[in-house]
Parts: C-alpha cells; structure tokens; sequence
C-alpha cells in the first residue's frame, strides 16, 4: 500500500525502457529484420546506460 506512490528510479525506468525495445524488436524480427537491428541498437544503448548507473 505504501509502495501506491513510490517514484521510480531512474534503472527502473530504464529498464521499462529496455524491456519494451526488446519486445519491440522481436516482433518487427519477423517483418522488417532493419527495423529490429535499428530496436537492438537502441536496446542495447539502454543497457549501458543502465549499467553505468548501477557503478
């Protein structure tokens, strides 16, 4: 009840973020392979960030 309005941080929200490229990319994969190599770079921009952020 009390976590109702905890604001989130900002690896969470980066990690929402990495989460909906990921997905994003695998359902473009089986459509348009650039556009999911595009989400994948994206993606993976992401994770760096996030990384730096948890040092």
């Amino acid at each position: 009840m009390f976590g109702l309005f905890k604001k989130k941080t900002e690896v969470e929200k980066l990690q929402e973020t990495y989460k909906s490229l990921m997905e994003k990319a695998h359902k473009a994969s089986h459509q348009n392979r650039a556009l999911a190599d595009d989400l994948m770079a994206q993606a993976e921009e992401v994770a760096k960030k996030i990384d730096a952020l948890k040092k």
